[in-house]
């Protein structure tokens, strides 16, 4: 079995990361680590993500998919990896021996 640190973790990453597109004005330009973007490429498959999920948390769901069309999708698969580490997270300690 994995250590627990590792899910509790990867859980705390999640959740901070999708609290803080909570929280973020989506129409704001921020600085971005996106290497395409920074050669000067307008396209990549990945950009616009953020702003996406931050729209849908925003209730926007026509801008956020003007943004990126996988951010519902996105929310989805992070609600459900969230819910998995939780699940570990508890059953590991519930389980633990004393």
């Amino acid at each position: 079995m994995l250590n627990p640190r590792n899910y509790i973790f990867e859980l705390s990453i999640w959740i901070a990361g999708l609290t803080s597109l909570a929280f973020s004005n989506p129409g704001d330009h921020h600085f971005t680590l996106c290497p395409l973007a920074s050669l000067g490429i307008t396209w990549c498959p990945g950009c616009g993500l953020g702003r996406a999920i931050a729209c849908i948390f925003h209730g926007d769901f026509l801008q956020s998919f003007k943004f990126h069309w996988f951010g519902i999708p996105a929310i989805v698969f992070l609600s459900f990896r969230i819910a998995g580490l939780s699940k570990k997270t508890l059953v590991y300690f519930a389980n633990k021996p004393k």
